[in-house]
């Protein structure tokens, strides 16, 4: 029965990722061109696939991290003002993956050392993130790199290709590897999925809760200022909360992608299928002419129809 349940999840999400590539390329003109194409994924899915694998660590332990806008952001703006000091590319990305863990270790102190509700804990870290970036930028202003001269290594992190491939795609292929590793195959993540499972028995089991909560906020935060590195490299600029775009549809994918397990837990194929409809969503209906806020309300749309076929499958099964 288990195996007809995930059958089926499965079906509701590749069934509406097919169904959403055969109504575009129907009615979105140059949708299908491999042109098109291409831009979607490294243009609208390798920056959201990389924020999504972070929350699905995240997720892992029954946690939705809302401070994922701040690590993108202040890896961002770390590696910006470095890169404007000219400091050397590499420093530049170290001093902005820094910034990101230092948000997550900040996150871990307050969710595991406190014992602050995850949602709490990083709802009050996005909100002092945007606080701490006003303060650095004179009022939240962009800090933009047109007349630094940045070495070969700055372009290539975002435009660069390797073996054929963009640079983007390269980092979302091994990120996903080491994500998938870590959740399927380490003991951590046997017992981050047994936190987020069922809190109450982890604990009284002697799973060491608080450990396993700081470590995958730490590794959630580094993840997230990957992303913040690469939308520097794309624009050339560090803009004001740019990290909160990718929030909600982070989030969106990530459960989204859980409908490909019959307990509901989130993995890492199931959120990369999840980024791409998104993704794939919102650059049919710009090729339409729908603006951005009806993209947003299709999107939300999408994720009810996803979720609620999943739910009603299952339902019904069990009944």
């Amino acid at each position: 029965m288990i195996e007809q349940i995930a059958r089926q999840q499965r079906f509701a999400l590749v069934g509406a990722l097919l169904a959403v590539i055969a109504f575009f390329a129907a009615f979105a003109p140059g949708f299908a061109r491999p042109g098109n194409l291409a831009d979607v994924l490294l243009n609208n899915f390798a920056l959201l696939a990389i924020a999504a694998l972070g929350m699905t660590l995240a997720l892992s332990i029954g946690a939705i991290d809302l401070s994922l806008g701040t690590s993108v952001d202040v890896a961002s703006l770390v590696f910006v003002l470095l890169s404007a000091h000219q400091v050397g590319v590499l420093p530049a990305l170290l001093g902005g993956l820094v910034a990101a863990l230092l948000v997550g270790a900040f996150n871990g102190v307050l969710i595991g050392g406190l014992g602050i509700a995850p949602f709490l804990a990083t709802l009050g870290t996005l909100f002092i993130g945007q606080t701490v970036q006003q303060l650095a930028t004179d009022g939240g202003q962009p800090v933009y790199l047109l007349n630094v001269a940045l070495p070969p290594l700055f372009n290539e992190l975002a435009h660069g290709t390797l073996a054929g491939l963009p640079v983007p795609l390269w980092i979302v292929a091994v990120l996903a590897v080491a994500v998938h590793a870590t959740l399927a195959w380490s003991v951590f993540g046997r017992q981050s999925i047994a936190l987020g499972a069922q809190p109450g028995v982890a604990r009284y089991s002697g799973l060491p809760v608080a450990a396993i909560t700081a470590v995958t906020f730490i590794a959630s935060a580094l993840i997230y200022g990957v992303v913040g590195l690469l939308l520097s490299s794309t624009v050339k600029a560090y803009v004001p909360q740019a990290g909160n775009g990718y929030l909600l549809n982070a989030i969106g994918a990530t459960f989204i992608g859980t409908t490909l397990s019959p307990a509901r837990r989130p993995g890492v194929t199931g959120t990369l299928l999840g980024v791409l409809l998104i993704s794939l969503v919102a650059n049919g209906l710009l090729l339409i002419g729908w603006n951005f806020y009806w993209q947003q309300v299709a999107t939300g749309v999408l994720i009810f129809v996803v979720l609620a076929v999943s739910f009603a499958q299952r339902r019904d099964r069990y009944a």
